[in-house]
């Protein structure tokens, strides 16, 4: 914007991703195998697993993190689905993620999700069974 100095949500990854590598937090990588047992018989998938894999930010003594400067969809996913996974897998017990505040956002060069929304809708979600521990953090600058 013209007039205005907003933040770039890849460079603030990227400064996560370098400290946290300093201290010795390591990137999960794990490939995806897709089954085609729920495929009706004769169906033949235009989709390969080959190359396919779910990553997780940061691991570390068992706890998972995710820096969430994006959008909506994957701030929710990270914690309803992908930690849940990490921890099905053996990687993790429990999850941090990491997101802006509304605010900081706002100062973004990209439209991204932020702490208020996931707060609320995981208030409204409730609890599940499934749910591994998390703890979200909204951050400011």
């Amino acid at each position: 914007m013209v007039g205005r100095t907003l933040y770039d949500p890849k460079a603030l990854n990227k400064s996560f991703k370098r400290e946290l590598n300093r201290l010795g937090w390591e990137e999960v990588r794990i490939p995806c195998d897709y089954p085609t047992k729920y495929y009706a018989n004769g169906y033949k998938p235009r989709i390969s697993s080959r190359g396919a894999f779910r990553e997780m930010d940061f691991v570390k003594e068992r706890l998972g993190v995710e820096v969430q400067f994006g959008k909506y969809a994957f701030m929710v996913y990270n914690v309803a689905a992908k930690m849940t996974i990490f921890r099905n897998l053996g990687f993790i017990d429990s999850g941090l993620e990491i997101v802006p505040m509304k605010q900081f956002a706002d100062r973004m060069s990209t439209g991204v999700s932020y702490f208020e929304q996931i707060a609320w809708d995981l208030e409204q979600r409730g609890v599940a069974d499934i749910d591994v521990p998390a703890l979200i953090i909204g951050i400011d600058a």
